[in-house]
Parts: structure tokens; sequence; C-alpha cells
């Protein structure tokens, strides 16, 4: 029952809560967060790489790279993303790779010269040695530039040889030199499939001949033909060809002095070894190569004689060397000999103190 007075009836309030407006949480503050962190990352990763030197960014490379054979685990600034120290001096830092790559061995570096600096232990292969092997390579190489100039000077002589020129070709490999005889367009040295030379060809390698007849080296004579192919049916190929064209420059060198014995090998190489290799079809591509071998390729035996006997007169050319002698000895201790006092330590006059009654009075 309801209080007459009313005062038991209380005010019904409704709460409306109206959804929208205001922020959406906190989620945005992370995808923030990450999109901030990451802008520095890549703006820190650019100023490295601006920083970075090229032999370090090409060991990152190397370092991650999948076709590298294999990468060291080497700890510390051994590795490969070690860096360069910037002293060297009493400094455990080892550069990862060179900076600068090896002096290759020119045309005229000889096998021998790792061969005595290898040898044995003890001192063998010594600098005399090697300087030994570098002279006898030096006095043959002087041999064969004299042939290249008296072949030079007799083309010149000889108008019809001089006419061919542009035919013969010389240089110095790491086989010794090499003198060929080079087809070009419109003038050959052999008919088109044939190994019967025409008449000029025999007389440039009858002089050549006559050239290298006194020189000691050894020769070798390798045939080469162009890639063009003979029929598909065809029996003979441009490896008979190429043999048979080096066994006729062999008998026209027979035939111009030079002794059986010095023929090294007689070889066809067919197209295998093409002077233009870009250009497989040109006509500079048909030649018959005469090479003067060097000695110790086939002789090794005989020229490493020679350098072990040449080091030695080296060594006994050299001035002897003086044999230090020990020091006299010490005087032994005589007990009767009255031992020097030593001298007697005095201070300065500013340093000295005097001795007071009581007060300490300074200098």
């Amino acid at each position: 029952m309801a209080d007459e007075s009313g005062g038991g009836d209380q005010p019904i309030v409704i709460k409306k809560i109206v959804k929208g407006g205001g922020h959406h949480g906190g989620a945005w503050k992370v995808a923030y967060a990450d999109f901030v962190t990451a802008m520095m990352a890549f703006f820190l990763l650019m100023w490295l790489l601006s920083m970075a030197s090229d032999e370090q960014l090409q060991g990152v490379a190397d370092y991650f790279s999948p076709t590298v054979a294999s990468t060291s685990s080497e700890s510390g600034a051994g590795g490969v993303l070690g860096g360069v120290s910037m002293s060297t001096e009493k400094s455990m830092i080892s550069d990862g790779q060179p900076m600068t790559q090896p002096a290759q061995q020119g045309a005229s570096g000889s096998l021998m010269n790792a061969a005595f600096s290898n040898q044995g232990e003890g001192g063998e292969g010594t600098t005399e040695e090697q300087q030994a092997a570098q002279e006898l390579q030096q006095q043959e190489e002087q041999k064969l530039n004299e042939v290249k100039d008296a072949i030079e000077s007799a083309m010149m002589r000889d108008p019809e040889l001089a006419d061919l020129s542009e035919n013969l070709l010389m240089d110095m490999t790491r086989e010794g030199l090499r003198i060929q005889v080079v087809d070009s367009e419109g003038k050959p040295m052999f008919p088109s499939g044939s190994s019967r030379m025409f008449p000029r060809t025999q007389k440039l390698i009858q002089q050549v001949g006559t050239i290298i007849q006194n020189v000691p080296n050894d020769i070798s004579v390798r045939g080469h033909t162009d890639s063009v192919p003979y029929g598909s049916n065809a029996d003979y190929t441009n490896w008979e060809l190429s043999s048979d064209r080096a066994n006729a420059s062999r008998r026209v060198l027979k035939a111009s002095g030079i002794a059986e014995s010095r023929l090294h090998n007689v070889v066809g190489k067919a197209d295998t070894d093409h002077l233009l290799p870009n250009d497989p079809t040109n006509a500079r591509n048909r030649r018959i190569s005469i090479i003067l071998l060097r000695e110790e390729l086939t002789d090794p035996e005989n020229y490493k004689k020679r350098v072990q006997e040449l080091a030695k007169k080296k060594r006994a050319s050299l001035p002897p060397v003086e044999i230090l002698k020990e020091p006299p000895p010490l005087p032994s201790a005589d007990p009767t000999r009255v031992k020097p006092q030593p001298a007697q330590r005095t201070e300065p006059e500013s340093r000295q103190f005097k001795k007071t009654d009581g007060d300490v009075q300074f200098p």
C-alpha cells in the first residue's frame, strides 16, 4: 500500500549511451609505432650503406650470395664482415680480402721458378737458383727475339716475301716464339681443302727454316683450319686436313736444313684453336704454327742442371762471409784485489736540510 503522503515514490532515471564520436581504442598507436620503427631502421640502413666502402659492400654481397662455394666462420675481424683496420701496426686484425691483385707472370715466366723456390727443405731452392733461372730465361728470350728480327729483315729484303707480310704473325708465348703462316681473304696459303701449298707459301716457310736452323730450340709444327665442315658423308675432315698441312710444312722445314731430331711434334688441331674465336669461319683461322719451344719445356732435366751449375758459380763469386769471433772472457775475480767502493752520493746544496734544536727550517 503506497504512502498517502507520496514520499515513497522515487524518480526513474533513464541513461542513454550515445555511440559514435571519440576515439576507437589504442590499436592505432601500436601500428603507428611499428611504422615509425620500420622507417627508422630503413633510414639507418641507408646511412650505413652510404658510409660503407666498396670492399665492405662486396664482402656483404659475397656473404649472402648462394653462389659462393664456402663462407668462412671465422670470428672477429678475420671474417667476411671484418672490415679494415685504420692502423696495421701491432694489430690483430687481418683484412678479409687483398686490396690489390698480385702481379701476374708474363709470357716469359717460367715454371722452373716455382720448382726451384719450392724445392725440399733446409735451404734448397735458394735465391741464387731463382736468379740463375731468370738469367737463363732472359738469355733464351733474347735469342728468340733475334730470330724474330732476322725473319722480319729477310721479309723486307725480298719483294715477294714483303707482299706476304700480312700473312706472317710472330709473337712470344709461354711456350716460346710462335711463327704463324696465316691465310687472308684473297691470298690463301693452301688451296681450299688441299694440303698442297702454293709456291709462295713454300718459299716463306723455307725462309723461316733457313733462319731458325741454327737455333738449338726444338720445334713444334701445328696445323689449324676454320670451322667450315666437309659434307656429312665425307671421310676426309678438318682433322685430316690440318694434319696433312702440318706434315707438308714439316717436309719443307726439313728440306731447308732443319734436323729431324729438332722436330718435337707435328700436330693437327683442326678447328679447336681459332686465331679469331668470335669468327670461326674467318680465313685467318686457317694457318700453320711453327713454335720454337723453350728448353725448360722440352728438356727440363738438362735445364734444371744448367740452372744449378749457374747458381753454383754465383755462390762461388760471392764475397766470403766474415765469421764473428767470440768475445774475450771476462777476467777472473782476484780475492787480493780491493773492490772499489761506490762513489758517495752527494745531495745538492739546495736539497740539504739543517738540523735545528726545535723549529724546522726549510732551505
